[in-house]
């Protein structure tokens, strides 16, 4: 059997009657920018979230880089945050003009350790960006604590984690900020690039509305110079339609990392580990491997696709020489070993079946994967 990492077109399918009438609503009222259909899903995805307010925007790193500069995050400012993350955490950082303080992540659920964080703060630190990584919640209390001691803007980077909660709290409402995507692959995705900010506070609200729309508060009446980094109405029609379900798919995926938890038990393979305080979504279920290059061509002749989340950590990467001769042992580490299994809402238990035999065939005799390294607190 042949198993995709994802699988767009299953969810798609029984939602295309109402995708397509939220698409032609679109269409006869014309409203293409900034229309209703953007208003409703801002105001839907705040109370999803649990917060006040919501502000639509063209993609995740908009979303990131306009709340730090609504808050004065600019030249000659520190922003902390990881290594092990996607580009776009640290490259929102680098486009304010301040620059990017990496800090170490935890080896058991691969998220920013709060122990890090008082090591890197100066008093150019003006914010902290802790990211929900691959479905999972950071340890938050600590981090807001050091963030309140050190009067530190907090924002999270929620991308991969939407609807998953900490000790009771949904993502996005955690800190002072959030940033979501809405890349189609995410858990809950657009038919393009999107993205959102949410927030309980209503100036820093305000703030980005005008920094996504050529600094408006009416039109023509240009307050500061600004961007075009607006949501667009057809991809707020279909994301309403999403979110109606986006629960009940994030509780297929947790059923689908049980079951993997169960039939990969016992393998020579790191399964990951989800914290205690937190109901994850699973945007991704990540392994790891002694031997992951071979391990992903065994699987993929085995019809297992897979993917790598992420392989180069952000202090490694060539548009950032700057952090060359950094070392981040536990960063480091998972990147070294990391794998990402197919995980959809949709996955059947055949397909679950497919992807643990092919596991167990393809590690026979492997090596069990190390263990974290031990790292000196900077």
């Amino acid at each position: 059997m042949s198993v995709p990492f994802l699988d767009l077109k299953a969810q798609m399918a029984p939602l295309r009657s109402d995708l397509d009438a939220a698409i032609a609503r679109v269409m006869d009222n014309c409203h293409f920018i900034l229309g209703e259909e953007v208003t409703a899903f801002e105001e839907e995805l705040a109370a999803f979230c649990e917060t006040r307010e919501c502000v639509g925007l063209d993609s995740g790193i908009s979303a990131l880089e306009l709340a730090l500069r609504a808050v004065g995050v600019g030249p000659g400012d520190e922003v902390i945050t990881v290594s092990h993350t996607f580009i776009a955490t640290v490259s929102a950082i680098s486009f304010t003009g301040a620059t990017p303080v990496l800090v170490e992540v935890r080896p058991d659920t691969y998220l920013m350790d709060p122990a890090s964080i008082e090591a890197a703060i100066t008093p150019r630190t003006k914010a902290i960006v802790p990211v929900h990584l691959y479905g999972q919640t950071v340890d938050m209390d600590p981090i807001m604590e050091i963030a309140e001691r050190h009067q530190l803007f907090v924002l999270e980077d929620a991308c991969q984690s939407h609807g998953a909660r900490y000790k009771g709290r949904r993502a996005g409402s955690l800190g002072h900020a959030a940033a979501f995507s809405f890349y189609p692959g995410k858990n809950l995705g657009a038919a393009g690039d999107g993205g959102a900010l949410t927030t309980n506070d209503p100036e820093l609200a305000q703030k980005v509305r005008m920094l996504r729309n050529y600094g408006q508060r009416v039109k023509y009446h240009h307050d500061m110079l600004a961007f075009n980094r607006r949501l667009d109405s057809i991809q707020a029609a279909i994301l309403r339609v999403k979110l109606r379900h986006l629960d009940a798919w994030n509780a297929a995926r947790r059923q689908v990392a049980q079951a993997y938890a169960r039939r990969l038990d016992g393998l020579p393979i790191g399964l990951p580990q989800a914290p205690e305080e937190c109901e994850p979504v699973w945007h991704l279920y990540v392994i790891r491997a002694a031997d992951r290059e071979g391990l992903q061509h065994r699987l993929a002749a085995a019809g297992v696709d897979t993917g790598l989340h992420y392989p180069v950590p952000i202090h490694q990467q060539k548009a950032y020489p700057e952090f060359a001769g950094l070392s981040f042992p536990v960063s480091e580490w998972i990147a070294a070993q990391c794998l990402s299994l197919p995980m959809f809402a949709e996955m059947t238990d055949a397909q679950i079946t497919a992807v643990a035999d092919a596991l167990a065939q393809a590690t026979q005799d492997a090596a069990v994967p190390s263990g974290a390294p031990v790292t000196i607190r900077r």
